[in-house]
């Protein structure tokens, strides 16, 4: 049996199969059917659900998920509140209202989702946050009848709503006091619940690891397991695929694989550590990636998807693993063997084949603080700016020291077979100064570097055109000698 609140009311659910989703319990099981199924992959918002834990400091988090990719047995201890939940008695709650006042649903499909992303926003800020916030929270919800502007109107609208001309103005008070009036009382029963290692079913079992030991022991008894934290790729199996799985190992409480450490010469990202937790974090460093993160899916997929993950499922067109190889990153494996520490460009082999041996793991993401006089450019090109994975990604990490560019790290997704270094493009740039000959020089030198296939996304040669001009884009940036990141004064 699960255990966790729905709505604020416990529950004690039965699993039915290990990978059951949220979404198919709550339609299927409870009838809550204001979550509405529009792909089944995560990328519309329309069963988009707040689910809330416990902070450190007592107060209840919500974040956003999708609930179509999002598995129920992982959310032991969790408080799941949908837009059935929303409304109090005769009031409704401000994210609902200003969707009323400001006309921002027509066929009402994607409505619930829009006004469940809305809720969480609430809950993050006190007054209205600034525009590009807004859209990053509601750029995972899809409308295609009634246009944003409105919907925009109605996030700005929620956090003042004295501005509504509406009879029952200020009556949505009661609905938003309601979730901080009963917090201290969800905490605490959050808290009492208590981690169910195991959840069997007759289609198989769901296990759930506090530990590195415990997670290695698991491995080497169930050699066929799925492991899944995010679950933002592995459910589109279950989903898309019909996948049956018998045995899934929850990795999300394995606490060597939530660690977040900042240290005096390497920041440790724990692989199961979602997106929204280590971002600031990351940024603080490199703040360069501040668009690389906000377009990586939508801010559902960040609440759920990992960095290990991103690194462990081995695709050559993951956003993550070429900033990650340019930046010198390792990784920390783990089995019952041991732990080994292993460089992120040599954890690739070949297509979808990685280093990870029997039995073993992906623990931690090493990542050195950045040198100093150095410059990051990640250009990200994909069919749609936003949610959308790239046909070519280029990373160039550049340290420069009086105006020439030092033992510079420069990686490619999406132009081979895995995420690999141009390694010849460097050697044209090492002890360069970045004018028209050397970046001339570089781009010649990227075709000895890849040799991209043609595919649905792009075709070879536009990849490799694409990927060329970013290193005049990277010159062009420069151009004024000024980086505007670092403040750094570069002679370009």
């Amino acid at each position: 049996m699960i255990q966790f609140l729905l709505n604020g009311e416990p529950q004690h659910a039965s699993l039915t199969q290990p990978g059951l989703s949220l979404l198919d319990w709550l339609r299927d099981e409870r009838q809550l059917t204001g979550s509405k199924e529009g792909c089944a992959s995560g990328d519309c918002g329309a069963c988009t659900a707040a689910i809330g834990s416990v902070d450190s400091s007592g107060a209840i988090q919500y974040r956003s998920v999708n609930a179509c990719i999002t598995p129920l047995a992982s959310l032991q201890g969790r408080h799941i509140i949908t837009v059935e939940g929303l409304k109090q008695g005769g009031s409704l709650h401000p994210s609902q209202q200003a969707m009323v006042d400001c006309h921002g649903s027509q066929c009402g499909f994607c409505t619930p989702g829009f006004v469940m992303s809305m809720f969480v926003l609430g809950r993050e800020h006190d007054s209205a946050p600034e525009t590009e916030e807004i859209h990053r929270a509601l750029g995972g919800n899809l409308c295609r009848c009634t246009g944003y502007r409105p919907i925009v109107d109605a996030c700005v609208q929620m956090f003042d709503p004295a501005t509504d001309t509406d009879a029952n103005a200020g009556a949505d008070s009661q609905a938003q006091d309601f979730f901080s009036a009963h917090e201290k009382d969800w905490a605490w029963k959050l808290e009492a619940i208590q981690l169910a290692p195991q959840m069997a079913t007759a289609a198989g079992q769901f296990l759930v690891p506090v530990n590195s030991d415990e997670l290695a022991a698991l491995l080497q008894r169930y050699p066929e397991a799925r492991m899944i934290a995010g679950g933002t790729d592995l459910s589109i199996e279950l989903t898309q695929q019909l996948a049956e799985i018998e045995t899934l190992i929850d990795t999300t409480r394995v606490v060597e694989m939530n660690i977040l450490k900042q240290e005096i010469d390497q920041l440790t990202i724990g692989a199961a550590l979602p997106y929204s937790d280590f971002s600031a974090v990351l940024l603080a460093q490199f703040p360069e990636l501040d668009e690389l993160l906000a377009r990586l899916g939508s801010k559902q997929i960040r609440n759920r998807g990992t960095l290990g993950g991103n690194i462990g499922n081995a695709s050559p067109i993951a956003d993550m693993p070429p900033v990650l190889i340019a930046l010198g990153a390792e990784l920390i494996l783990s089995s019952v063997r041991g732990r080994r520490r292993i460089s992120l460009q040599d954890f690739y082999q070949s297509y979808k084949v990685t280093s990870l041996e029997a039995g073993e793991f992906i623990e931690q993401i090493i990542i050195p603080n950045r040198q100093p006089g150095s410059l990051l450019r990640v250009y990200k090109i994909s069919k749609r700016f936003e949610d959308d994975i790239s046909s070519t990604c280029g990373a160039f990490y550049l340290p420069i020291h009086e105006g020439q560019v030092v033992t510079p790290r420069i990686a490619f997704g999406g132009m081979a077979a895995i995420p690999a270094r141009a390694s010849h493009t460097e050697q044209q740039l090492n002890n360069q100064t970045l004018n028209d000959n050397t970046i001339e020089a570089a781009q010649l030198a990227l075709s000895n570097d890849y040799a991209p296939i043609d595919d649905f996304r792009a075709s070879g040669a536009y990849r490799l055109q694409v990927s060329r001009n970013m290193l005049k884009r990277l010159q062009l940036e420069l151009a004024d000698g000024t980086d505007r990141f670092i403040g750094v004064h570069h002679h370009a």
